[in-house]
C-alpha cells in the first residue's frame, strides 16, 4: 500500500458524507468515503479511501493520497486522499476518521 503514498488516484464515492453505514445503522460517515477503481485490497474487494477536506456530498474525486490507515487488527488498510496533500497532518487525520477507526488499533503513515 506504501506505493499510493503522494500519488494522484481517482475515489469513487459509495458512502456520501452523512450517509449511514449499511449494515451499522448507528454509524454515520462524517467523510466521503469510497474506492479506488480498478485496485484490489486483501478482503479481495477495491481498495478503500476517505476524502478529507469535502464538505458537500460527492460521487467522485480525484485527489492525492496524504496517509494510509494501517490496521493492525484487520487485514484492510485505507487510503485517505485530499487535494491538498501538505495541509493535515497526523492528528488531524486521526480525528477525522476516527468515528469508524476507533474499533480497530490503527497506524496512520504519511510520506
Amino acid at each position: 500500500m506504501r506505493e499510493y503514498l503522494s500519488k494522484e488516484v481517482k475515489v469513487v464515492v459509495d458512502r456520501p458524507l452523512c450517509s449511514r453505514h449499511p449494515e451499522h445503522e448507528d454509524l454515520y460517515y462524517t467523510l466521503n468515503y469510497g474506492y479506488v477503481p480498478n485496485t484490489t485490497a486483501p478482503d479481495g474487494e477495491e481498495i478503500d479511501a476517505y476524502i478529507i477536506g469535502e464538505f458537500e456530498p460527492i460521487k467522485e474525486f480525484t485527489g492525492t493520497v496524504v496517509a494510509i490507515i494501517h490496521r493492525k487488527n484487520d487485514i484492510e488498510d485505507k487510503l485517505v486522499v485530499a487535494k491538498n496533500p501538505k495541509k493535515y497532518h497526523k492528528d488531524q487525520i486521526l480525528a477525522l476518521v476516527e468515528f469508524q477507526e476507533r474499533f480497530f488499533e490503527i497506524e496512520i503513515i504519511t510520506c
